[in-house]
């Protein structure tokens, strides 16, 4: 980070975070003119007019910059400019058709990303990032977008940062601040000023916009926003594009290679055009004409449509994905890390059991009775049911809270409990660390300090457990309970409470609560496993909870991890652990996150499942973020994808429909690869020995538009099951390979059709040329029904309606065109009869060729292999040695720097 000086920034209304972090919180305040009150709404519309949203990115869809880019293709370019200059040397009417042609290319490329523009912009219109600021001494939610130099903010666990903070408040507050650093390891954070020129990495008194909290809460003053904060100059100057992915960098690849070619090509056939000694100008327009025919000029729309519509498929499945490229992304998920409660089971907590310190049931939890009690109260104090009502963040009512919080006030025995017979004195609130709530109470027997928790850690705390107890606890476990212990002692000379005041604790007894497992479960987790997803519970629960459900389940267990085992793994032995074990228990919102760093630095694509504020970080951490519509505000902010039902069926559809859209456009690239490089390379040979060009440049245009119009509909098109089986993966060299195999049958067949042509036919150059455009389109576009699939085309895997349309449809107007008024100025004529039954013999010898060419490529090939899985531990098949890493840190930082500007971004 750099550091930015504030000598005119204060006057313009901000101040630097360096500054900031030098001041006292009382100057920060003076220099901002705020009020830790908060700011009034007619302040906060004056500063929002003079500094402007809280914005780093705008996102607009402009048709005009779409527009625009169809243009960027220097290929496009050189043709126009070829074009235009026969217009004016006598070459009119071949000027004029490739300028039509040209323009409908255009058109067809604009249509199809500007709708895809649209897509993105509406699934960004139905997303809201806030934050929860002070204004006018109430807390509103604001969109972040809208904060201003002089709010005060509250954040907490797992929030992103909204702005550069001053800090006002910090309650063990620590943040992430690799995004800014790279160091990732959190920085603690206090409300004391820093000295003048401490360095932006050592920012103790400020939370910095981007960062995200690690651990604690705050309060902050807002005193930088947008462009003015260090993560905004740093997003900016990543452009608006997001960081490649593996997706993305493979279609690159892919494009380069093939540009390679076409310029190879190109400036083959110009230097042989020019031995020939024909015109210059129709070398120029033959030579760029093969070049465009080679280049791949719907690829982008092709992925931009796919996407699209996959996004649209999703929504009607009820998943609402926040970029299109998270369609892709979850196409490439090899491990789900999923939490247990509502994603397993129901996530309806209810009360089972409240049983005495002696193992034995205390007041029954579904009828109402007398207020519940192990022995008299000034020996033992509250009864069970008592006690986890009185350490309780969630109101009588149910609201606020946590589930198992909720579950107890709901249970029908808690309306006569007394209650209201105690008056709270102070609270120490629940945290991953200790597991555990306290409360200090004043009774009717005096002051006492009420504790409930996990029920293994409480019970440490505790003096005289019955080994009844310790029995109970383990059967309830065993069984699939989720068990918390409570406990008490009497504190007189307690006026506030600290963890060190959790000991001497009597046993109150235990609270048994039950979470069924879904009745759909064990069918979608046999349904991810299928699809080569490997599924790892990660919970908060106790082991034995976890492990009973995933019995249930039929999800195999092998091995189980707790937070207290992944404290003894350093960072190297860590990956290796995860991949034998698919139980996470007992783990705190750091752990989760680790984990999920573990598992991507191994080289696997990672989502991670959850709803909860300990979710977020890991959400953060993930590939794929996956929330759902009913989870925390923090957890639904945090993930790229959001899930209207909490389901992981739901979640599978995710997956399939992103390895579909991958399978399809492979489809468009083998097309490419094979048959269309295969006509180029034959119009190349051709115009070595031919006394005249073997195709038109306005004709080879036309060739080209018509078969792409045809792969249109390759987004729509059906894909074998075998292809979704596992996440598939470029590989430029099979690419490469599945090239120089079709390409070359390709030519073959054409110049066989050459030989047919002019050895039997004696045609023409005008015969000629209509024959071969004929031929040429007929098998580069039916060849897509063989290559689509594995197996037997039409028998065992059938194509969709729309491109079996599509192809059919543009096999039939290149033989239509020939008898249209316009072949005349495209430069064909009428075919003669014996020629129609000859190509249609090439047309199917060439395919059965391909076929058979095919299988035997495909045999050992990676692209669209089966799975090729070892069984595992236990049930389903696992997966294959996982790859190295397939991203550097780099990228992959920037690639999360854009993921979360995201949010700073405004229309």
């Amino acid at each position: 980070m750099a550091v930015h000086a504030t000598g005119a920034a204060r006057d313009e209304g901000w101040l630097a975070a360096t500054d900031a972090a030098a001041l006292t919180v009382a100057d920060a305040l003076a220099a901002l003119g705020g009020d830790p009150q908060g700011l009034t709404p007619d302040e906060v519309r004056r500063r929002r007019d003079r500094v402007g949203p809280n914005a780093v990115r705008t996102h607009r869809v402009s048709a005009v910059a779409v527009l625009a880019r169809q243009f960027r293709s220097a290929l496009l370019g050189l043709l126009l400019a070829a074009a235009t200059v026969s217009f004016f040397v006598g070459e009119r009417t071949d000027a004029v058709v490739i300028g039509v042609i040209l323009a409908v290319s255009v058109g067809l490329g604009f249509a199809n990303e500007y709708r895809a523009e649209r897509a993105g912009a509406a699934l960004h219109d139905r997303v809201r990032h806030v934050a929860s600021v002070v204004r006018a001494g109430r807390v509103e939610t604001v969109d972040v977008v809208d904060l201003v130099p002089g709010d005060v903010v509250r954040i907490g666990l797992g929030q992103v940062v909204p702005a550069d903070l001053r800090l006002i408040e910090a309650h063990r507050l620590e943040c992430d601040e690799s995004a800014l650093t790279g160091e990732s390891t959190a920085a603690v954070k206090d409300t004391a000023p820093v000295p003048p020129g401490t360095p932006p990495d050592d920012l103790a008194s400020c939370a910095l916009m981007g960062t995200v909290v690690r651990a604690g809460s705050g309060v902050g003053l807002v005193v930088a926003t947008a462009g003015h904060t260090a993560f905004g100059r740093i997003a900016v100057g990543l452009g608006t594009r997001h960081g490649e992915t593996e997706f993305q960098q493979g279609l690159r690849r892919f494009s380069l290679l093939l540009a390679r070619v076409a310029g190879v090509l190109t400036a083959l056939i110009f230097v042989i055009n020019l031995v020939l000694h024909r015109p210059v100008i129709d070398a120029v327009l033959f030579s760029l004409a093969i070049a465009v025919g080679i280049t791949p000029q719907l690829l982008p729309a092709i992925v931009t449509a796919s996407l699209a519509a996959g996004t649209r498929a999703l929504a009607a499945r009820r998943v609402l994905v926040k970029r299109l490229v998270c369609v892709e992304d979850l196409g490439n998920v090899e491990v789900l890390f999923t939490d247990k409660t509502g994603t397993l089971t129901d996530g309806r907590l209810t009360l089972a059991e409240a049983l005495g310190p002696d193992g034995r049931p205390a007041d029954p939890p579904d009828a109402a009775g007398p207020p519940d009690a192990a022995g008299p109260p000034d020996a033992a104090g509250p009864g069970p049911l008592l006690a986890g009502l009185l350490a309780n963040e969630a109101g009588p009512d149910g609201a606020d809270g946590n589930p198992l919080d909720r579950a107890l006030w709901q249970a029908p025995a808690a309306a006569a409990q007394p209650v209201d017979a105690y008056r709270r004195v102070a609270v120490l609130p629940f945290d991953h660390q200790r597991r555990r709530v306290s409360v200090l109470v004043d009774g009717p027997h005096g002051r006492l300090l009420v504790t409930k928790g996990a029920a293994e850690e409480l019970l440490a705390l505790c003096v005289d457990v019955p080994q009844q107890a310790r029995d109970a606890l383990d059967a309830r476990l065993a069984d699939g309970g989720r068990v918390v212990a409570v406990a008490s002692r009497p504190a007189p000379d307690l006026a506030g409470l600290d963890p060190a005041d959790e000991r001497d604790l009597r046993l109150a007894g235990l609270l048994v609560l039950r979470d069924p497992p879904k009745a759909d479960a064990a069918g979608a987790v046999r349904r991810l496993a299928a699809l080569g997803v490997t599924v790892k519970v990660i919970t908060g629960d106790h082991p034995a909870v976890a492990v009973r459900v995933c019995e249930q389940l039929g999800l195999p267990v092998t091995g189980v991890l707790t937070g207290a085992d992944l404290a003894r793994l350093d960072d190297a032995a860590l990956p290796a652990a995860i991949e034998r074990a698919s139980v996470f228990a007992r783990v705190s919102p750091e752990d989760k996150a680790r984990l999920v760093r573990a598992q991507r630095t191994a080289g696997r694509d990672v989502a991670f499942l959850g709803d909860g504020v300990n979710d977020a970080l890991a959400l953060h951490a993930a590939d794929v973020g996956i929330s759902v519509d009913t989870g925390t505000d923090v957890a639904r902010d945090a993930a790229d994808v959001l899930l209207l039902d909490k389901d992981l069926d739901v979640l599978a559809d995710g997956v399939t429909e992103g390895r579909r859209i991958f399978a399809n456009t492979i489809k468009y690239v083998l097309m490419g690869t094979s048959s269309n490089f295969g006509n180029m390379f034959s119009a190349a040979g051709a115009s070595a020995f031919l006394p005249f060009l073997p195709m038109l440049p306005g004709q080879i245009l036309l060739n080209n538009l018509i078969y792409d119009l045809s792969q249109i509909a390759i987004p729509t098109d059906r894909v074998d099951a075998d292809q979704l089986a596992r996440p598939a993966h470029w590989d430029v060299r099979e690419i490469r390979r599945f090239m120089l195999t079709f390409g070359p049958l390709s030519s073959l067949f054409d110049f066989l059709a050459f030989a047919l042509l002019l050895g039997v036919l004696h045609a023409g150059p005008t015969e000629f040329r209509t024959g071969w455009f004929v031929e040429s389109l007929a098998t580069q576009t039916l060849v897509v029904f063989a290559i689509r699939t594995r197996a037997s085309p039409f028998w065992r895997s059938r194509p969709s309606r729309p491109l079996l349309v599509a192809a059919l449809a543009a096999v039939a107007v290149a033989w239509l065109i020939p008898y249209l008024p316009v072949a005349g100025p495209l430069g064909f004529s009428p075919l003669p009869p014996l020629f129609v039954p000859v190509v249609a013999a090439l047309t199917v010898a060439y395919l059965g060729l391909v076929e058979l060419a095919k299988r035997t490529l495909f045999a050992s090939s990676d692209l669209l292999r089966p799975p090729d899985r070892a069984p595992g531990p236990a049930g389903p098949p696992g997966l294959p040695t996982p790859p190295g890493p397939r991203r550097s840190a780099e990228a992959t930082r920037r690639r999360r720097t854009h993921r979360r500007a995201g949010r700073f971004t405004t229309r």
